[in-house]
């Protein structure tokens, strides 16, 4: 690789670029996780975070990537044997779904294309079939990180209930928390997965799941074994602001900062923002006379835009090339998309000029590897952004 001035650009999506408010915060000197400092930022937080996932219920916090939170959600719920009710909307819904049997569990996949979310009609259909009520709970995963195809979890919640359906509802929002508009409560979920590296703009590290008073319920009878994971031993402590465990002090301190800064721009303003650069990014891939990997407008992300390449092009090697020559990284294509797409991350701490600057390294990038496009997304965006401010 060649050595490169200024700073390298980072368009995957998630990790996500940490904000020096931030930085600054995790380096705070590590403090005494049984003091009372602690203690004033745990209950702080705790309460704070709440307002994220738009929340009355209590969020659990774990020191963990977003897979913990997956086995969490899993664990604290269900029993060895359950059937759970699972979409297959991409790479990451079928990792969950693998984790899922890993743990004894019994996961029944709709099949899907990877090209739109989950089917709010398929959903319903199988449900009002299993009138023994033997599924549990239905998973699915808002934000397909993969894709870039964000499912609608309002009409999957009606869907759910027009079948008259007692099933748990499981959502990941790992890579739309903070970023698309999603509400816990509102849209009757059970359990809702985050984790901190993406829309949160925190480091890898920290990972969550909101509660409903009937998650709570269900797992006082779940019999999967948990331990580590089990929210009760968490919500008992974290009511005095305190963790039964050692906690990531030093992110907490991050998620702190990150909440008041989401707080201070106002969450729709957040979420209107991500929606501006997602459309400007649209528009630059249309220009460029490539495809968009999401079929549906309605499923359209906020937080990334996976781009088709043409057939003939390894859109690995293309993504070589923008970072020899742009130091830019750009999400690769996972499972049955590797070598076909590449995927834009505009999400997290984010601004017009750094989504220009994004893509025009796409642009370039495009046209020294000799893709064969039109020239003229980056003028599209500008021309979106300028025009809707």
């Amino acid at each position: 690789m060649p050595a490169h001035s200024g700073r390298h650009f980072l368009q995957i999506p998630g990790p996500t670029n940490v904000p020096d408010r931030i930085l600054r915060a995790i380096d705070h000197p590590t403090i005494d996780h049984r003091g009372p400092d602690f203690g004033r930022l745990g209950a702080k937080v705790l309460d704070g975070v709440k307002g994220i996932f738009r929340t009355a219920s209590p969020v659990v916090i774990y020191p963990a990537s977003g897979t913990g939170a997956w086995e969490a959600a899993l664990v604290n719920t269900l029993s060895p044997g359950d059937r759970v009710l699972m979409a297959e909307t991409g790479h990451f819904a079928s990792l969950w779904r693998e984790l899922a049997a890993r743990l004894g569990l019994e996961p029944e996949f709709l099949p899907g294309d990877w090209r739109h979310g989950a089917d709010p009609a398929a959903i319903e259909a199988r449900l009002a079939e299993d009138r023994e009520h033997a599924i549990k709970a239905v998973c699915v995963v808002h934000n397909e990180t993969s894709t870039g195809v964000a499912s609608r979890i309002p009409e999957i919640r009606a869907a759910i209930d027009r079948a008259g359906h007692p099933a748990l509802f499981l959502v990941d929002t790992i890579s739309s928390l903070g970023s698309i508009d999603y509400r816990h409560d509102e849209w009757g979920v059970d359990v809702t997965v985050g984790g901190s590296q993406k829309g949160l703009m925190l480091p890898p590290g920290l990972s969550f799941n909101a509660v409903s008073d009937k998650a709570r319920a269900a797992a006082k009878s779940a019999r999967l074994p948990r331990s580590y994971w089990d929210w009760e031993s968490m919500i008992a402590v974290n009511g005095t602001g305190y963790f039964p465990y050692t906690p990531a002090t030093n992110l907490l301190f991050g998620l702190d900062a990150a909440i008041d800064m989401l707080m201070e721009e106002g969450l729709d303003n957040v979420f209107a923002r991500h929606d501006r650069h997602a459309e400007a990014t649209r528009r630059a891939v249309r220009a460029w006379g490539l495809e968009v990997l999401a079929a549906d407008a309605r499923e359209y992300s906020s937080s990334l835009t996976a781009v088709l390449v043409p057939d003939g092009v390894d859109a690995d090697a293309l993504r070589g090339t923008i970072l020899e020559r742009f130091d830019m990284s750009l999400g690769n294509g996972l499972g049955r998309l590797k070598g076909k797409v590449f995927r834009i991350g505009h999400l997290g701490s984010f601004n017009d000029l750094m989504l220009c600057a994004t893509l025009s390294g796409v642009e370039m990038g495009l046209v020294t590897h000799g893709v064969p496009v039109e020239r003229g997304g980056v003028q599209a965006a500008m021309e979106y952004l300028t025009g809707n401010a």
